[in-house]
């Protein structure tokens, strides 16, 4: 049975066995939270601890945004993490997580936290790398999960334990969809059935942009396996095939990687979904380096992140895709000569 507890004090009494492994939360559990803790689970084996938290964290709400309206289902939580194997749940109140008020010392989030989501929302990571690392310090897990749908959190998160010496394992869950595609979050209850057929633009633009990096990769793949001598150029043509190696090898060179190809991709179905009732409202749509968030060039290779954030209605949704661009066209001896 899952214990519930409210103080820091509580937590600290209970006897450790194996590994305690941590998943942080806002409450309003869903099967994306479920996830996590699962994984969490299977981390910490028979012998560990699974510690869920519940705290809605005032440090990482702006002025208008929905603090007061964010969903707090304690009850349903409890039931959620339960099934799923959480051993605590851990839910302080805000006078246990800053006991003197807010915080006059913070953690701040840097450059990388003014990008994107730093942008749209001024002080946002600086309040949720504050309660990450006080709950750090208040759960002292050996391994902390969090869900790739936050995918900037993740990395500054990633980034504070690196750079502060935190000793804890992060952990990265990839999003959990529901079955037509739209990223599990809290806030999609907050959709009407007209709301949520136009929030589904903003996956169907990130499977966009993934199917034109996928066919794009696929041209790259054939340009590769294309004979580069001139003997065997020749073997081609007599085959009838040279046309087929020459459009291959011209499509992969002309957008080495595709990042501009992925963006407008997805942008096209993004300007799209500006014309529904009601309208896709457009935050931004960007490609960019997991490392520090800042948009990748066309020659780019590596790990890469497609990434979207829009308001539907009063609602706003992120989400986002993880790609990886192929390593440069090798130089073909050959191509110079005319």
């Amino acid at each position: 049975m899952t214990t519930l507890l409210h103080t820091a004090d509580e937590l600290h009494t209970r006897v450790r066995h194996g590994r305690r492994t941590v998943v942080m939360t806002m409450g309003a559990l869903h099967e994306g939270h479920a996830t996590l803790i699962r994984d969490a689970r299977s981390i910490a084996g028979d012998e560990g601890e699974v510690v869920v938290t519940v705290f809605v964290n005032p440090l990482q709400f702006g002025a208008g945004e929905d603090l007061d309206r964010y969903p707090r289902t304690l009850d349903a939580d409890l039931k959620i993490a339960e099934q799923a194997g959480a051993d605590v749940v851990f839910a302080p109140s805000v006078d246990e997580v800053y006991p003197g008020g807010e915080p006059r010392i913070r953690i701040s989030a840097g450059p990388m936290g003014e990008r994107l989501e730093g942008a749209s929302r001024p002080g946002h990571f600086d309040g949720m790398l504050t309660v990450v690392a006080k709950l750090l310090h208040l759960t002292r897990p050996d391994v902390a999960l969090y869900g790739q749908k936050d995918a900037q959190q993740l990395a500054l998160i990633r980034r504070m334990v690196r750079d502060l010496n935190f000793g804890v394992e992060i952990v990265g869950v990839p999003t959990v969809r529901e079955d037509d595609g739209l990223a599990l979050s809290s806030r999609n209850r907050y959709l009407a059935p007209d709301e949520r057929y136009t929030a589904l633009t903003l996956s169907r633009a990130l499977f966009a942009g993934r199917d034109r990096h996928a066919a794009q990769e696929a041209l790259r793949a054939r340009a590769r396996e294309v004979p580069s001598t001139h003997a065997r150029a020749e073997a081609l043509s007599a085959l009838g095939e040279s046309r087929a190696a020459a459009d291959a090898h011209a499509v992969a060179k002309a957008v080495p990687g595709g990042p501009s190809a992925v963006r407008a991709a997805a942008r096209l179905v993004l300007d799209e979904a500006a014309h529904l009732d009601p309208p896709l409202v457009l935050d931004y749509l960007a490609l960019v380096d997991p490392s520090d968030f800042t948009e990748i060039s066309d020659d780019f290779t590596g790990e890469a992140v497609l990434a979207v954030a829009a308001r539907v209605g009063t609602t706003r949704l992120i989400d986002n895709l993880p790609l990886s661009f192929g390593a440069p066209e090798p130089v073909d001896p050959y191509g110079a000569a005319s």
